[in-house]
């Protein structure tokens, strides 16, 4: 297995990149033209907000020098990460979670993962077990204690 891979194994790759553009003094944007991507691309990877493809993987890899393949080793191992940590699934099981809960938006516009504290203590607020049960598996329960706690100590203070 490559060194580069197994050092950082689990990470996401932009990270890897954004660490190794600063400590080779480049910056994203004229190396991101440099290899004819869209400067918003690699700041999207290196601000790990989109995973890395893997020809553009290769381009990078080339450009820099790196070893081929490193950095699409790096993706699969985070996507192996992320798929044992159970975040692959992107919406709740909406079979469970009734349409009226979420009655002042559209359900399947909202964003899950940038709204998860409103979703979260909208189910605790009004939620059946069975949602709540849902709400738990999907965003995990240390997520959902710490949100609760929050609105306890919310509660609490006034």
């Amino acid at each position: 297995m490559i060194a580069y891979a197994k050092k950082y194994k689990g990470i996401h790759p932009g990270r890897v990149l954004k660490r190794e553009l600063k400590k080779r003094s480049l910056k994203q944007r004229p190396f991101a033209l440099s290899i004819a991507e869209h400067p918003q691309t690699l700041n999207a990877i290196t601000n790990e907000r989109r995973d890395l493809n893997t020809a553009l993987a290769l381009k990078i890899e080339d450009k820099l020098g790196l070893e081929e393949g490193s950095l699409v080793l790096l993706q699969a191992f985070y996507d192996i990460k992320k798929e044992k940590a159970g975040h692959h699934t992107k919406t709740p099981d909406f079979s469970i979670l009734r349409k009226s809960l979420f009655w002042d938006t559209d359900i399947k516009k909202i964003d899950w993962e940038g709204q998860y504290k409103a979703v979260i203590r909208r189910v605790l607020e009004r939620g059946n077990t069975q949602e709540k049960k849902e709400i738990s598996r999907f965003y995990g329960a240390k997520r959902v204690a710490e949100v609760a706690n929050s609105m306890n100590r919310t509660a609490t203070s006034l």
